[in-house]
């Protein structure tokens, strides 16, 4: 079985909207305007793409990623990773073309089926709503979160609020850096 990683930069009340400034909230950009860039902090996110297999978005990720990281040094590693799209509406025809070889998938069984297939981690960038579902569903293995010492307020979260038995999880990896940032990684038990 293939291990599902939900990635994220996260404020440390849990919002998880617009980090690298995209359009349309108050505080849309808060991962650079607000808090000093240490490399080191961001160690973890040169070694996600060494590590996964392919990456899994929600429709919204995909539509404001696609145009950007295909292009991008920093993402050169996803170029050409498989990619894999959970949307009821996407079409082929809005899929870019320069950025490997995308498949959309239609519902979490189609998510839980590419699971239980051959390969390595698959890795959700951004994509909350299909995170706090992905969770909901128990199909995330693993937690990869930068935590940042800000408060937000309202924005979109990345856990769900389902009225749901507890989920444990197992602390593997954790830093804390001069710039209060935290690296946590908590593997989910089962």
């Amino acid at each position: 079985m293939r291990t599902l990683i939900s990635t994220a930069f996260i404020s440390l009340d849990g919002v998880v909207e617009a980090p690298g400034g995209e359009p349309g909230y108050r505080n849309s950009g808060w991962t650079f305007k607000d808090v000093e860039f240490l490399p080191e902090a961001f160690e973890i996110k040169g070694r996600e793409q060494q590590e996964a297999t392919a990456m899994l978005l929600g429709r919204t990720s995909y539509e404001a990623f696609s145009p950007v990281w295909p292009g991008m040094p920093e993402f050169a590693d996803y170029k050409g990773m498989p990619k894999y799209v959970v949307s009821t509406t996407l079409g082929e025809d809005d899929l870019v073309s320069d950025w490997g070889e995308t498949t959309i998938l239609r519902s979490l069984d189609d998510v839980a089926a590419l699971k239980e297939g051959e390969g390595g981690p698959i890795i959700v960038h951004g994509s909350a709503t299909l995170n706090r579902a992905l969770s909901d569903a128990g199909l995330i293995d693993r937690y990869h979160l930068l935590v940042f010492p800000l408060l937000l307020g309202a924005g979109k979260r990345l856990f769900s609020d389902t009225d749901k038995d507890t989920q444990k999880l197992r602390l593997v990896e954790h830093q804390a850096y001069a710039n209060g940032l935290q690296k946590n990684v908590f593997d989910v038990v089962r």
